[in-house]
């Protein structure tokens, strides 16, 4: 049997169904319940248990200070050049940046008709 949103092959045991489709468990997850990047409960969270840190990258995972510095270094940039340097797919550079949007650490900004990825305070 097969994830009807990812392909992934799973069990019977492993399935679950959601809306009409048969589902592995990572994508019945984020089926009921999706990263959201504006999320102000998520923000108030994070931001308050982080106030203390001097390091505004401390508690985040390597793959997160990577795009956080990878951002910051180049003022700007599009989420597809984020998914193509870390080899992300859509599904995880979402998952990443609402992380990094909830700390306050990176934000998205519209430029004419595209998004950028920028720092938080720029």
């Amino acid at each position: 049997m097969q994830c009807q949103r990812c392909q992934r092959n799973i069990s019977d045991e492993d399935s679950y169904e959601h809306l009409g489709q048969v589902l592995c468990e990572d994508c019945y997850f984020d089926a009921r319940s999706p990263n959201r990047t504006c999320d102000p409960w998520a923000v108030y969270a994070a931001t308050r248990t982080r106030q203390s840190d001097a390091d505004p990258t401390a508690g985040l995972t390597d793959l997160q200070q990577a795009i956080y510095a990878f951002v910051k270094n180049r003022g700007k940039t599009t989420g597809e050049e984020v998914m193509t340097k870390f080899s992300l797919s859509p599904r995880d550079m979402q998952n990443q940046f609402a992380t990094l949007r909830h700390c306050e650490l990176l934000k998205g900004r519209k430029e004419g008709d595209k998004v950028y990825i920028v720092p938080f305070q720029d």
